[in-house]
């Protein structure tokens, strides 16, 4: 395999804002082969259905989603995010994931993929739920990778660092978390803005950077791309941000009282890359090029799937354009990372993908705001 890009459905318009169809149409009109289900869309159309998202809605809807991308020759390459799952130390709590995670696994065969991204715990510190300890982290992953193994077939885990993550916000420490699992099935979803929005920026600063980031991010990623082997890098998620004009605090418009400052940034403020004229201005082509880059050249030698993940105030703008605006804007991306990157060869393949015939099923309409207390 490859580079093929990629798109997280919610990263096309919020849930509640924005239909799975025309979303999905969008995507594979601008040429995008491939989609990650954000379960808030799939939550959506579920409670949408009489008797609202129960366990059996999901699985209807999880039905009319793959057939909604099969006609759009939509291929799935993952699933996500599987919230809060690390370091429980409520039995109860622990029990509810587990009976959660049976449900994924029905969706994802439905669904026809085999991946479950899982993000670090993004629970307060404060909350005596749940710990921090690494032997405890990595039993409960551990624990769940198991139970994806002895599926039919099974399931891989694709494991992120939040660079407003509780315990695990840096690619170290997640690499550490995988280390420490050791199973084959359990590995990483590398994200760029997760990356470097954790060692290069700091959204409460007036310059938008950790003090000395351009040295220090410099020998991260060198190191990063030394440490990881690439067999368990499992996909890439890959956007920028926006550097803030006044830095994140409470006068601040994004400013959310009890909410870490770089998750408010990361909500309101990602970019997709190569869009320095919206104001992008983290190093991401450097962490591109660290995992994407040959041996040769000081990378890891990832191929695989590049996926656009973007969240940005502009998903819950109510006009209709929306959903194709993002995909476009997606797409520009993608043929300007594929210039820089030296990766013209696979381009036209791309391309073609602009002449679907979209004939699809008809999707149940989604109410224009259901609360889900899932919804991030």
């Amino acid at each position: 395999m490859s580079y093929k890009p990629a798109i997280c459905s919610m990263s096309l318009g919020r849930a509640w804002v924005h239909q799975i169809t025309p979303k999905f149409t969008a995507a594979a009109s601008a040429g995008l082969p491939g989609i990650e289900i954000f379960y808030e869309d799939l939550l959506y159309l579920a409670s949408s259905y009489p008797g609202g998202a129960t366990s059996a809605n999901q699985l209807l809807a999880a039905h009319s989603i793959k057939s909604l991308c099969n006609s759009l020759k939509l291929e799935i390459i993952g699933i996500g995010p599987f919230n809060n799952c690390e370091g429980l130390l409520c039995p109860i709590l622990k029990a509810q994931k587990r009976q959660e995670l049976e449900l994924w696994f029905q969706v994802a065969h439905i669904l026809n993929t085999d991946i479950i991204q899982i993000p670090c715990t993004f629970l307060p510190e404060s909350d005596e739920r749940i710990t921090g300890d690494l032997e405890i982290v990595a039993r409960d992953l551990r624990e769940i990778a198991d139970l994806g193994a002895r599926q039919n077939p099974p399931f891989r885990f694709a494991f992120e660092n939040l660079c407003w993550g509780t315990y695990n916000d840096t690619w170290a420490k997640a690499w550490a978390v995988v280390e420490a699992v050791d199973r084959p099935n359990f590995g990483l979803c590398l994200d760029t803005f997760n990356i470097a929005g954790r060692e290069f920026a700091d959204p409460t600063r007036e310059d938008g950077m950790v003090v000395n980031a351009k040295e220090s991010f410099r020998e991260s990623i060198k190191r990063m791309a030394r440490t990881i082997d690439v067999e368990k890098v499992f996909y890439v998620q890959v956007v920028d941000a926006e550097r803030l004009e006044r830095k994140m605090d409470e006068r601040n418009e994004f400013w959310v009282e009890g909410q870490r400052p770089r998750m408010s940034w990361s909500r309101n403020c990602r970019l997709f890359l190569c869009e320095e004229e919206r104001g992008g201005y983290l190093p991401v082509m450097d962490v591109l090029n660290a995992i994407c880059g040959s041996k040769e050249e000081g990378g890891m030698g990832y191929k695989g799937w590049v996926s656009m993940e973007l969240f940005n105030r502009t998903l819950v703008d109510e006009r209709e354009e929306i959903p194709m605006e993002h995909a476009v804007r997606a797409m520009e991306s993608w043929k300007k990372i594929v210039e820089r990157m030296g990766w013209e060869d696979i381009i036209e393949k791309v391309k073609q993908r602009k002449q679907i015939v979209s004939r699809r099923p008809v999707v149940e309409n989604v109410p224009e705001r259901v609360e889900i207390s899932a919804r991030l």
